[in-house]
């Protein structure tokens, strides 16, 4: 017996690694998130950059970062000079080589302080560049990028041998293979022409094949909880649907194209459908805060707003894409808005401290540039009680 493998504990295995996998991919986010959230160690500087995935593009990058790092060392001495910047200083000063920008994606965020150093590269662009500088980070560029980093399944669907991949964004991470994956040509013999001459005999038996698919996929899902884009024929994606036992699984179909089947085409014609369906996301939780106007659950002051979150009522919370505030707290709840961000305690952008007090205490909180919410003006929050 030594030596045999035993293959349902190849199975369990494999499961397990993908909990474990998607588990930490999203704690890691969530604690880094936490970390640069909780510090409170004046001064924090949060630079956000746009960035280039290419060369030579992506050469314009190290020029805009000396700028970016430049205003930064300026306004840390000129605001900061009566306290101890040194190994902040230094940060910024070598922070410049440690950049390869052939790494870069669509943009850059960089959290330092005399204690802190992270560098993260998001798959989404800012607005602007910006440097802020202020007694807490600007964790706004990492909610949003939590918020939008989705991982989820592509299946590629035909008729035999079906992969399943995982994919994060716009990236293939890797293929899922267990007892279902990849799933094998049917035991059934699709390729039986004398059955598939009877056109019923023949759709019934994709039919019965496509719906053991779904069972494997489901399975994935119960034990990840990623939804699943299909890579197909809108022929076959359609026979998949009217079988599936949960069609809620499946995002949507992009058209396969089967002269390029590579891993990046996949994952890109693949998240052109997650983008759609973020998107819709988005419109579906501004439809929840029209509705939630006439039941008087709705805050659009500033004000108002940032005393509702500190109090733990925050349920959902969206924000324009482009709003910042800059203020000066008076009190706990009261604050002075300011222009001049360089005046001492003032906070670049109170939008990133609110959005962060929502998530922390178990709300949601979106950035949109969609047309649906302009009636709400910049800032919207919808209340628990």
């Amino acid at each position: 017996m030594r030596g045999r493998i035993n293959p349902l504990v190849c199975y369990l295995q494999a499961e397990k690694v993908i909990q474990i996998e998607i588990y930490q991919l999203e704690n890691m986010k969530r604690e880094k998130l936490e970390q640069l959230a909780f510090e409170n160690s004046s001064p924090c500087v949060t630079i956000s950059m746009n960035t280039h995935r290419t060369s030579p593009e992506n050469l314009e990058d190290i020029a805009g970062l000396k700028n970016l790092l430049n205003e930064a060392r300026d306004r840390v001495v000129d605001e900061y000079n009566d306290r101890p910047v040194i190994d902040l200083l230094e940060k910024i000063d070598n922070l410049e080589k440690e950049i390869d920008v052939n790494y870069n994606l669509e943009s850059l965020h960089l959290f330092l302080s005399n204690s802190t150093k992270e560098i993260v590269r998001s798959s989404w662009p800012v607005l602007r560049n910006s440097v802020h500088i202020s007694g807490n980070f600007a964790v706004k560029p990492l909610i949003k990028d939590f918020n939008r980093t989705v991982d989820y399944l592509i299946l590629v669907l035909s008729q035999s041998d079906v992969p399943l991949f995982h994919a994060v964004n716009d990236s293939i991470s890797g293929e899922i293979k267990n007892d279902d994956f990849p799933f094998a040509k049917t035991p059934h013999g699709l390729a039986d022409k004398d059955k598939l001459r009877d056109g019923k005999m023949g759709d019934n038996m994709v039919r019965e094949y496509f719906n053991k698919i779904d069972k494997a996929v489901v399975r994935v899902h119960n034990k990840t909880d990623m939804k699943c884009v299909v890579i197909g024929t809108e022929d076959n994606y359609s026979r998949l649907m009217q079988v599936a036992d949960r069609p809620s699984v499946y995002i949507g179909c992009a058209s396969i194209n089967y002269d390029n089947t590579a891993n990046h085409t996949i994952a890109n014609d693949a998240w052109q459908i997650v983008k759609e369906f973020q998107k819709q996301t988005r419109t579906n939780a501004i439809k929840e805060m029209q509705e939630a106007v006439g039941k008087g659950k709705v805050i659009t002051d500033l004000s108002e707003i940032l005393r509702a979150v500190k109090e733990g009522r925050g349920d959902l919370l969206i924000t324009h894409d482009d709003y910042h505030q800059s203020i000066v707290m008076t009190g706990d709840y009261t604050f002075d808005t300011v222009n001049d961000v360089t005046q001492p305690g003032a906070i670049d952008d109170i939008s990133s401290d609110i959005a962060w007090e929502v998530i922390s205490k178990k709300g949601r909180a979106m950035f949109t540039t969609q047309e649906e919410f302009g009636s709400f003006g910049d800032i919207a929050l919808k209340v628990r009680y």
